[in-house]
């Protein structure tokens, strides 16, 4: 099971007592929200696209959305979201559960600045009913982050 994973994962820092495994979904950044009794923007979405012949990861603030213009210029190809049936198999987690930890071997994982307005962020954990409450240096940390990016709109009319 992909939670179990995760907490494995996370134990070479010694948090997977910090793994949540949720009584409803946390699928959508709006029932995670509910279910962490938390703000929509405060979820760290995992969204995966290919860029050229490699999956990559890039975790958004839950309000959010890509930005091709950005995204083009970061990383020189169209922004191409991974088919669903493809996202388990390339990433290493289920859609729902997509998270950057303990995933397939050669996924780049990248950060958007959405997500340095907080201080704490709560990323999925493997499953559509986990998460994980974490400082932005612990993402940065777990997720083996190569770099921040700008590559998202619509969140800087909500930057508090």
């Amino acid at each position: 099971m992909s939670i179990e994973k995760v907490r494995d994962y996370f134990s070479q820092w010694g948090m997977e007592k910090r793994v949540m495994e949720l009584d409803q979904s946390s699928a959508t950044v709006e029932e995670a929200a509910a279910a962490l009794h938390t703000e929509g923007r405060r979820i760290a979405k995992s969204m995966s696209f290919m860029v050229g012949e490699y999956p990559i990861l890039v975790i958004f603030a839950g309000d959010a959305r890509v930005d091709n213009h950005k995204f083009k210029e970061r990383f020189h190809k169209k922004a191409t979201m991974l088919k669903h049936d493809d996202v388990e198999r390339l990433i290493g987690h289920p859609v729902g559960g997509v998270c950057p930890f303990a995933i397939n071997e050669g996924v780049d994982v990248f950060l958007d600045e959405s997500l340095k307005r907080f201080p704490t962020v709560f990323p999925a954990c493997g499953t559509a009913n986990s998460a994980i409450e974490l400082t932005l240096p612990e993402l940065e940390t777990c997720s083996h982050a190569k770099a921040w990016v700008d590559v998202s709109k619509g969140w800087q009319e909500a930057k508090q």
